[in-house]
């Protein structure tokens, strides 16, 4: 994503020492989930700690510009993010 121009937000409940001794400023860095959210045009899950599992979707929504979820870990029920308002993508899972 950085090679093509995104600016990366990111949060990471356990991993966020070590992501900036191998990233470092290259991408900002958000004390809490919902604060990478705020004007980003895509949440992208890549890791299911316990408190990613049950988020509030109506917030999530709020706060991104495109209600979008990339799900790396199929973390959530696609028809549930779906009758919310997303548009779903998953690793591994068929769209029919």
């Amino acid at each position: 994503l950085l090679e093509h121009g995104a600016k990366v937000k990111a949060y990471d409940p356990v991993a966020m020492d070590e992501a900036k001794r191998r990233i470092g400023d290259k991408i900002e860095y958000t004390k809490d989930p919902y604060g990478a959210l705020v004007d980003a045009d895509a949440l992208m899950l890549v890791t299911e700690w316990p408190e990613f599992k049950m988020p509030n979707f109506e917030v999530i929504k709020k706060l991104l510009k495109t209600p979008v979820i990339f799900d790396g870990r199929n973390v959530y029920d696609a028809d549930f993010v779906k009758e919310k308002g997303f548009d779903y993508y998953c690793i591994g899972i068929d769209k029919k």
